[in-house]
Order: structure tokens, then sequence, then C-alpha cells
């Protein structure tokens, strides 16, 4: 047990957490905002539009996140010389975020996708008969409405980001949990066992909350039919 608690003190194991905490925040700001234009263009009455939503969608969405990630690092960054800050750590935190917000903004777009399908037609040809084009009406009647049926799914897709930000190691975010826990085990692999409960507690103790709530608010945030 002291083997054990004097790893805690050696290796940063909250400062991992915080890491992995703020890749979600961020990844799942981009993602949200990404995956709102890609539902607008999905449910746009522009038949390109459509097509090029609807690609990015299968695409992404069945594309493993491990190779999103790894050809941010070893394409992007390692062969064209990208980068997103003058500081490696910074630049490779960023590449992390960008991939994961390129990866998740599929999952959202059709997580929204599904909200919108909770609004009735009915509303939507009232907002062109009352002279709305799309973008208005979408922006003012559609939108609004589809958040609050889109919640869970949304809630669902948080949750996911939170468990996939682990795998930032393969873009090599060198502190986040996955890297640490891996240290931690090579380092002392005779305590592997409470090494390995004490991260997957901390991920059940992020998750849980997300999942309490998102279903707390897409009760009490329901549209009334």
């Amino acid at each position: 047990m002291e083997d054990y608690l004097s790893l805690l003190v050696e290796y940063d194991v909250l400062g991992a957490f915080w890491v992995n905490i703020q890749l979600t925040l961020w990844a799942g700001l981009w993602s949200f905002l990404l995956g709102t234009l890609l539902a607008l263009m999905r449910i746009s009455p522009i038949a390109s539009l459509q097509w090029l939503g609807a690609a990015y969608v299968n695409v992404f969405r069945n594309t493993p996140l491990t190779i999103i990630l790894a050809f941010g690092f070893l394409g992007l960054f390692g062969q064209l010389g990208f980068t997103l800050d003058e500081d490696l750590n910074v630049s490779l935190f960023r590449i992390a975020i960008l991939g994961l917000a390129i990866y998740h903004a599929a999952f959202v777009c059709e997580a929204i996708r599904s909200g919108v399908n909770t609004v009735p037609l009915g509303q939507a040809e009232a907002a062109r008969a009352i002279g709305l084009s799309f973008m208005p009406a979408a922006r003012l009647v559609i939108l609004p409405q589809a958040f609050r049926g889109a919640i869970a799914p949304l809630g669902n897709v948080l949750i996911a980001l939170i468990k996939n930000s682990t795998v930032a190691a393969a873009g090599s975010v060198a502190i986040e949990t996955s890297t640490v826990m891996k240290e931690m085990i090579e380092f002392r692999s005779d305590v592997i066992y409470p090494i390995f409960f004490t991260f997957a507690i901390g991920f059940v103790i992020l998750v849980i909350p997300i999942g309490l709530l998102t279903t707390w608010a897409s009760k009490k945030l329901a549209v009334a039919r």
C-alpha cells in the first residue's frame, strides 16, 4: 500500500485527468459548432450541401479515431510541418483537439439531426408560410427545439468524448491519463491493479454526473407535444 501511495505522490494523476478534461471541453466546443453546421447542411434544401454533410458524416464516423489522431501527428505535424503553436507540447495538444473535434462532429451532427426529427413538420411549413427563408427558420424555429430534443444523445456523445480523450496518447499528448497510467505500470508493475482501478474510478466519477445531468435536462426541457 505504501508503494502505491508513493506512486501517487511521484506522478501527477490529478493533473493528467485535468489534461483530459481540457481536451474534452475544447474538443466538445468545436465539435458542437462543426456538428451544428453539418446538421444544417444535411437538412438544407440544397442537394450539394446535403451530399457534402452526408459524406463527412459517413467518412469520419466510420474512421477509427486512432487513425485520425495518428494522421494529425505523423502526417500533418511530422510530414507537412503543420503546427498550431510555437511550443511543441501546446501544438500537439491543439492538434489532438482538432482530431477529436473532427471525429466527434460527425456524431454531434447525427444527434442534432435526431433532434430535428422531433420537430413537427407543420412548424417548418408555418415558418415558410410567414416568409422565413431556410436559415432564419432553422435559427428561430427548428434548431432551438432540436437542441432540446437532442440533449440525451448529445450527452452520450460528450461521455464518449471524455473516454476517447485518452486516445490523445496516439497524438503524442504526453501528460494525459493513458500515458501516465502506462508509465506508472511500466515503473511499478507489482501494483498494476491499484493503478488500473485508480484511473477507471476516475473516469467513472467524471462520466456519471454527466449522464445524470443530461438525463435530468432532457426530461426537464423536453418540448411538450
